[in-house]
């Protein structure tokens, strides 16, 4: 088996998931004729036709309502948001439409929303977002992130199997710089299952897409001091996988949590807050939380790298914290 990046990853896994089930298609802004912004659909226009491959115009309200509406009937569409900060164009479709009918009708509404999402790429406030936080409240919506080639198609297999509407956060800076090998058999990814990267006993750090990969480089740097790092990646945003969670507090005693997305409101604020509410007396020193400052995502490279966690940040926080 040959090595596949992140970006081909999803384009196998929709590719398998639309010749497997013929309800499946996929619709939004240059996907069918172009073949999408990011290439992930390049190829499906010819193979499967301008109906399972669907232009639309520029109006994401628009074809997200049309994706609802295609899935109350039985179909299971698939939505590209060219770059997740435009999903916020679609808000009301997504929290008021998709993530209530269930509750008023019983109705299911098995959608999956492709979002590109998170910085690193140079592309300043309207199109580097990290946008997971915005539906992080929203009973209903299912939000996964993957970090790794494997769990990008298995993670989307299993969302667009899923009966509910789920928030598919794929990270663009992990598009082409991530590669690895997947099994041939056909997978999926369970949602709501986080996933022990790696063993550690003196730091938990949580985290999930991108981040995932600075702490490994954190954890890395801090083995020659001996300090033994735990990475959890959380994969599922809604639902939170709790046990997981709670087992490495347990086990570590110190935690900290980290993210692109801003601080304020964000995931890392609920996860802080659970920690604290059921784990407080495992606890040997406060949660950290690393993650970007409340400003719009900076368009200068040096002046995002500053906005973005580095490695060095999070090699920072462990130090802190091994010697509270």
């Amino acid at each position: 088996m040959g090595q596949i990046t992140y970006l081909e990853a999803i384009r196998e896994a929709m590719d398998e998931e639309m010749s497997r089930d013929p309800g499946v298609f996929v619709l939004g802004e240059d996907v069918g004729v172009y073949g999408g912004a990011f290439r992930a659909t390049e190829g499906f226009y010819e193979k499967y036709g301008e109906w399972r491959a669907l232009d639309t115009p520029l109006s994401e309200s628009g074809f997200t309502g049309a994706a609802i509406g295609a899935a109350l009937v039985g179909m299971r569409p698939i939505v590209e948001m060219q770059f997740a900060d435009f999903i916020s164009c679609a808000f009301d479709q997504l929290i008021n439409v998709a993530a209530k009918f269930h509750y008023r009708m019983g109705s299911a509404v098995p959608m999956v929303v492709r979002a590109p999402y998170g910085g690193n790429i140079h592309g300043g406030a309207f199109h580097s977002q990290s946008i997971e936080g915005y539906f992080f409240n929203v009973p209903g919506l299912k939000i996964v992130a993957p970090s790794s080639v494997y769990d990008a198609k298995g993670l989307l297999k299993a969302a667009i199997r899923d009966n509910d509407p789920v928030l598919y956060c794929e990270h663009k800076y992990l598009y082409r710089r991530i590669k690895d090998t997947v099994p041939e058999d056909d997978y999926i990814v369970p949602i709501g299952m986080a996933k022990v990267v790696q063993e550690g006993t003196d730091v938990s750090v949580i985290t999930y897409g991108a981040m995932v990969h600075t702490a490994i480089e954190a954890a890395n740097e801090v083995k020659a001091n001996s300090v033994s790092v735990e990475i959890i990646d959380l994969r599922t945003l809604l639902p939170l996988d709790k046990k997981t969670i709670y087992e490495s507090v347990k086990k570590t005693n110190k935690v900290i949590i980290l993210h692109e997305q801003t601080k304020t409101g964000g995931v890392g604020a609920e996860v802080s807050a659970l920690i604290s509410e059921y784990c407080f007396d495992d606890l040997d020193a406060p949660v950290i939380r690393i993650a970007a400052p409340d400003t719009p995502v900076p368009y200068s490279p040096l002046m995002e790298e500053a906005f973005i966690p580095q490695t060095k940040d999070v090699v920072n926080a462990i130090d802190k914290i091994i010697r509270y």
